[in-house]
């Protein structure tokens, strides 16, 4: 899953060098990611009013439920 969301920020972002994505677990069932991008890109990974992030969100948990886990994706500025 976190080269799922590296693979969707860099694609998204300008500089794709400066994409990094951390992972916690919590649980065994619960996975936070942390999501780094350059300055000048939060606002291409966030998008209008939220919903690039929101689908990068939706994506993320129906891949994780398939894994059986739940995923929470945090937008770092």
């Amino acid at each position: 899953m976190k080269q799922f969301i590296e693979f969707i920020a860099k694609n998204l972002v300008d500089n794709p060098d400066t994409v990094v994505v951390d992972e916690k677990q919590t649980d065994q069932k619960k996975i936070v990611y942390t999501l780094k991008v350059g300055a000048e890109d939060v606002g291409k990974v966030i998008g209008k009013q939220g919903k690039t992030a929101q689908a990068i969100r939706i994506l993320l948990t129906a891949v994780a439920a398939k894994e059986g886990k739940r995923a929470i994706l945090e937008i770092l500025d």
